[in-house]
């Protein structure tokens, strides 16, 4: 499992104060669509991966994809030479 270096912060776009007035104006108690809102953005904040994120993330699985590469290149390579040098001890 990839963990994400650092901590990112998310730019909310989600509009707490349209979303509570849309609450309110529908006859949802103050109260409650204060706490409707706040919960959703933290959702937003806590769940959702930037750009960033997914770069930081991207640059990872390709760093470990090309060590894999080289590693499974070299073992090949090996391999080769091996049987190559097998073959002609048994001539």
């Amino acid at each position: 499992m990839y963990k994400l270096h650092g901590a990112s912060m998310v730019t909310s776009t989600f509009d707490t104060l349209g979303y509570f007035e849309k609450l309110t104006s529908a006859g949802m108690p103050e109260p409650l669509a204060k706490v409707q809102a706040d919960t959703i953005r933290n959702l937003i904040e806590d769940n959702l991966a930037t750009k960033n994120d997914l770069k930081i993330a991207l640059a990872e699985l390709k760093h470990d994809l090309l060590r894999w590469i080289i590693g499974l290149v070299l073992a090949q390579t090996g391999l080769i030479i091996v049987i190559l040098c097998a073959f002609s001890v048994l001539k």
